[in-house]
């Protein structure tokens, strides 16, 4: 896609493709088509104790702009506790994880570069639409496993808990 083909846009706070991921709820607000693959801006609403599992991404620098809720992230050996405001960079190849607050859900923009991460979200996970229908629940571990490989994120390990 040529910079020319890139047209700007206004997605509403309701509007975007709004699918189920690891139990999150989960909008796409820019996808690669919308970016030319610069970029992929995504709305998480993650249940309270949320964790994914310690993963890695091989190609995509992962950054988090907190809405609401609270979450502890984990990268690198180090411990960043956010609230609303605060803003969360996990370098590409970087093993990492965060584990949502008990006391209500965390409400993040996600944002990754390069652009991929909505077509990961879409093969894991099912679509939401309006009225919303129920989370579908647990995803098999070895599916997950061999979609993260397809689009170069690595599982390292299981969701830290409480």
């Amino acid at each position: 896609m040529t910079d020319a083909a890139i047209r700007p846009f206004v997605r509403r706070e309701a509007e975007g493709e709004t699918l189920w991921f690891l139990s999150s709820l989960v909008t796409v607000k820019a996808d690669g088509a919308a970016t030319g693959g610069r970029v992929t801006v995504v709305e998480f609403v993650n249940p309270p104790g949320f964790a994914p599992p310690v993963h890695r991404h091989l190609a995509e620098d992962e950054m988090f702009y907190v809405i609401s809720g609270a979450a502890e992230f984990r990268c690198a050996g180090e411990v960043f506790p956010v609230g609303p405001g605060d803003f969360v960079l996990l370098p590409a190849g970087l093993a990492h994880t965060f584990l949502v607050g008990a006391d209500e859900p965390l409400r993040t923009l996600q944002i990754t570069a390069p652009a991929g991460f909505e077509r990961f979200a879409a093969e894991v996970g099912a679509p939401a639409r309006e009225p919303r229908l129920p989370d579908p629940g647990p995803v098999d571990p070895a599916a997950l496993g061999h979609a993260a490989a397809r689009h170069g994120i690595e599982l390292l390990g299981p969701p830290p808990t409480h």
